[in-house]
């Protein structure tokens, strides 16, 4: 299927064309101006938020893998070794991980390498998810995108996301300009990731 650009409404998700495959809406937004409202207040209790400056390969992909299992993030498991160090070894690539009583929480991560700073990941390990943490990394990330120079701050997220995602993206300020659908070989069947990943979204036939 080829993309399909939609209107600002997010669409139905429709059926898979291809055995194998996932159907898939990626909505894509925009900040233009750093958000004029108070921060969001930190949530109670033992917090940190450190820059990974570096981030070993090995760190990283224990966020990256345990973070996106939930949503099938897939993208950076395929990705050969050196070329996700060339990524996230550059200094203009931002890992900001959250640390609750010392334990890695989340993380956001802050690409500067264009001329617009993008929000590429961001996201909660699955045990402090519900713990009103998400509003307040998500809030921080976007205060330090702005605090580093951004002329345009974006974002996309993705019918396989937490159902909560877009909506906090656009409570957070953020502006949808597109919704493309797509389709994606399901990662589970190719081994990538694990069949028990991304309970809520049907194993592709």
């Amino acid at each position: 299927m080829a993309d399909q650009p939609f209107s600002l409404t997010r669409p139905d998700l429709p059926a898979a064309s291809r055995p194998g495959h996932l159907p898939v809406i990626v909505s894509y937004l925009q900040m233009t101006a750093p958000p004029a409202r108070e921060p969001v207040r930190q949530p109670k209790g033992n917090l940190s938020l450190l820059r990974a400056n570096p981030p070993t390969w090995s760190f990283y992909r224990y966020l990256y893998d345990t973070v996106g299992e939930p949503w099938l993030w897939h993208e950076r498991r395929r990705m050969p070794r050196k070329e996700l160090e060339r990524s996230i070894l550059d200094p203009l690539v931002e890992v900001w991980v959250l640390y609750v009583d010392g334990t890695p929480a989340g993380f956001a991560e802050l690409d500067r390498r264009t001329s617009e700073t993008d929000l590429a990941y961001f996201g909660l390990i699955p045990d402090f998810i519900g713990h009103k943490l998400g509003p307040w990394l998500l809030d921080t990330a976007i205060r330090k995108a702005w605090e580093g120079g951004a002329s345009r701050l974006v974002v996309n997220t993705c019918t396989f996301d937490h159902p909560k995602a877009l909506p906090l993206y656009q409570s957070m300020g953020f502006v949808p300009t597109r919704h493309v659908a797509r389709e994606v070989r399901d990662p589970r069947l190719d081994g990538i990731l694990p069949r028990s990943a991304g309970e809520h979204v049907p194993l592709a036939g």
